[in-house]
């Protein structure tokens, strides 16, 4: 059997799913331009560009780096594209990089890995993500100048999918700390640690919408996996709140998981997302 990759769009007003396009194989983690016409996703390794309008697919020159996870993400201003790769072969350390995203000199931004890339904040002076440190996960920002990084999270648990908020006040993340996987929300710095969902299910990849009003977030069912596992071709839902943890409600139900819905897909009128189901055929 071979898989196929289904990129949607969810309207939260209307509640209803629409598809955009189906592609052989697999494609994973859409981010959303601010043009609102164009995602940006990868596939086996590279990076490309996906224009609605046009329903047309352009590659994103990435020079050297051919081993592209989905952990990418675009600063606000659309000038860099942030990236997390391999820079040799699958089974080496990820690191993270820029690059202009209309094309030019790519820089390593982090110095040891594995680092995997959630967020870049608004003022695009920072970047957050994830990074195995001694066999422990945990949260870390680095200036998008380069520098050292600080760790945020404190060793409790196994901390992922850290990103700003719009105001760069908060970072979103999730961890285990307190037994299944939970989202959480902490200042900038660190500080003020609060747990956003309470639930009996793995919760993963909180993504705060451009206005600040509503956070969508991928839902495993307790017991698929273990709770620091995303896996894919898993049962999942896309499920959606309020910023302040509020009204949470499911959105729907899909097969998926790893690739779903990994970095911020928001379209700029905070009406829509995109995110990736699949099926083997």
């Amino acid at each position: 059997m071979s898989k196929i990759s289904i990129l949607e769009i969810y309207d939260i007003e209307t509640n209803q799913r629409r598809v955009v396009r189906e592609f052989p194989g697999v494609i994973e983690a859409p981010n959303w331009l601010s043009d609102g016409d164009t995602l940006l996703y990868n596939s086996d390794g590279h990076m490309y560009r996906y224009s609605l309008s046009l329903d047309e697919i352009s590659p994103i020159d990435t020079g050297i780096f051919t081993h592209c996870n989905n952990d990418h993400v675009v600063s606000a201003d659309n000038r860099w594209l942030c990236f997390s790769c391999h820079p040799g072969e699958h089974g080496s350390a990820s690191q993270i990089y820029m690059m202009p995203l209309a094309g030019g000199e790519i820089r390593r931004v982090t110095k040891i890995g594995p680092s995997y890339l959630h967020g870049i904040s608004f003022d695009g002076n920072e970047l957050t993500y994830c990074a195995f440190r001694n066999d422990v996960i945990d949260i870390y920002t680095l200036p998008s100048a380069g520098g050292d990084e600080k760790r945020l999270t404190d060793g409790v648990g196994y901390n992922d999918g850290p990103e700003y908020s719009p105001d760069d006040r908060h970072i979103w993340f999730n961890s285990t700390r307190e037994g299944l996987m939970q989202v959480y929300r902490m200042d900038r710095d660190g500080g003020d640690l609060t747990r956003m969902t309470h639930t009996d299910d793995n919760e993963w990849f909180p993504h705060v919408s451009p206005d600040m009003k509503k956070v969508v977030y991928l839902t495993f069912k307790k017991g698929d996996l273990e709770p620091h596992q995303h896996l894919p071709d898993k049962h999942v839902e896309l499920w959606l709140m309020d910023y302040d943890g509020g009204n949470n409600r499911k959105l729907t139900e899909l097969y998926g998981g790893q690739g779903t819905i990994n970095v911020n897909s928001w379209a700029p009128d905070s009406k829509r997302f995109a995110f990736v189901s699949y099926r083997y055929e």
